[in-house]
């Protein structure tokens, strides 16, 4: 039996350091977060799907089970 993904994880902002704990989405990846300490929108690296593979302590759960993103 596969184990539940972890649906939080801490996104911290490339342009001014703030760290927040995020609740991930189970359907969808997010393409852009708005930074609660200094408003920059990110956006995922190349390569990645989402914030989350991008910015955050866990990736976001798709990538988590093995099946990609789902975009």
């Amino acid at each position: 039996m596969a184990e539940a993904p972890t649906l939080r994880s801490q996104l911290t902002c490339p342009e001014c350091g703030h760290s927040g704990e995020e609740r991930m989405p189970t359907d969808a990846c997010a393409f852009f977060h708005e930074c609660r300490g200094c408003g920059a929108v990110l956006r995922p690296l190349p390569g990645d799907c989402c914030v989350f593979c991008s910015y955050g302590s866990v990736p976001c759960p798709p990538v988590q089970a093995g099946s990609g993103c789902r975009g």
